[in-house]
């Protein structure tokens, strides 16, 4: 797994890749599906590069899958330690 990935990219590798699954997609009929090279999808899902999904793409994979967009994201956000300055900063506004 590449280290570069955060937490909600790697959600969303693996919520792609769990409903690709689930319809019996190939990784490689997916990539051709959504006009992407036969090794487009194989290259992100192994997390071995710093591949990843953009909004088109998910959007593109969505319509190819039969789903929707949002079946891609977690119900609430990821907070993820790196994150906690968010946090600091909104408290700091109020004041």
């Amino acid at each position: 797994m590449h280290d570069s990935l955060d937490e909600i990219e790697r959600y969303v590798i693996t919520k792609v890749k769990d409903i690709r699954e689930q319809r019996g997609i190939s990784q490689t009929s997916l990539s051709l599906a959504i006009g992407k090279s036969t090794s487009y999808i194989s290259d992100i899902e192994a997390h071995s590069k710093t591949a990843k999904y953009n909004i088109k793409s998910l959007n593109l994979i969505a319509i190819a899958l039969g789903c929707s967009i949002k079946d891609f994201l977690p119900d609430e956000p990821i907070r993820e330690k790196k994150y906690d300055f968010i946090k600091e900063i909104e408290i700091k506004n109020k004041s």
